[in-house]
């Protein structure tokens, strides 16, 4: 199971949110670049960049940020939030993104999020499923759609879609432990997608049971900036895990 750690970006700074809350905000870095420095000083080879300014404003807005962490680090790093149009997902890919994740865009454009996944491939596009009371989530989660988790994930299955990043929006930032119940439901139904479990990490006790239980990765955000979760115990389970 791969290590994610997460960056989510306002105004150009690390910040996270509580159950995606914008006006929950907490700084915990003004340098983006530092704190995935430190990630990479751990052997830890991914990061997950998202751009919450971007997800309200429905644009990409901190594309500067990434392409400074790209080029100033060898993280793998996968980039979300306001990418709507081909011209957002061009500015990704130019400024350094190794795989691009949408999520409002797959629910209100269908037709774009299709076209992306046969013109770039499974390992270039990640589908964002984020979800509220099992139904899918859009805009920075400020809004809830009437799509239903399971028969939207296996849509985009058979239009290509290997990836996929979930988030359980009531347990994201809390730090009381991810959406276990969820992800097996979900892995138990489709076996064949690479799921990423998003929202909710508060110990690294809990890695093991998302591993066993087949997820292929799990993002790990809030946790790291609380030392909930050391970075040294992040990489020894990478050590043990690789």
């Amino acid at each position: 199971m791969r290590i994610i750690p997460a960056i989510d970006i306002i105004e150009g700074k690390c910040v996270r949110l509580s159950k995606g809350d914008y006006a929950t905000q907490k700084v915990y870095n003004e340098d983006p670049l530092e704190v995935a420095k430190a990630y990479m000083d751990f052997g830890l080879e991914y990061l997950h960049l998202v751009d919450l300014d971007g997800a309200k404003a429905k644009s990409i807005v901190n594309h500067k940020v990434l392409e400074r962490l790209a080029l100033k680090t060898n993280l793998k790093i996968d980039f979300g939030g306001g990418l709507k149009s081909d011209e957002d997902l061009k500015i990704a890919f130019d400024c350094g993104a190794n795989q691009i994740t949408g999520g409002s865009v797959a629910v209100k454009n269908p037709d774009i999020f299709k076209r992306w996944i046969q013109q770039y491939g499974e390992d270039k596009i990640i589908l964002g499923a984020d979800v509220k009371e099992d139904k899918i989530a859009v805009g920075g989660w400020l809004e809830t759609s009437e799509q239903k988790i399971k028969p939207f994930i296996e849509a985009y299955q058979k239009e290509g879609i290997k990836y996929v990043i979930c988030t359980d929006i009531s347990k994201d930032g809390m730090l009381e432990g991810p959406a276990f119940e969820l992800y097996e439901k979900l892995i138990d139904a489709n076996s064949e997608i690479s799921l990423i479990a998003s929202g909710g990490i508060s110990t690294e006790s809990e890695l093991p049971i998302l591993a066993k239980m087949g997820c292929e990765g799990v993002i790990i955000g809030k946790a790291i900036y609380e030392k909930k979760i050391t970075l040294q115990a992040l990489s020894e389970f990478n050590t043990l895990n690789s």
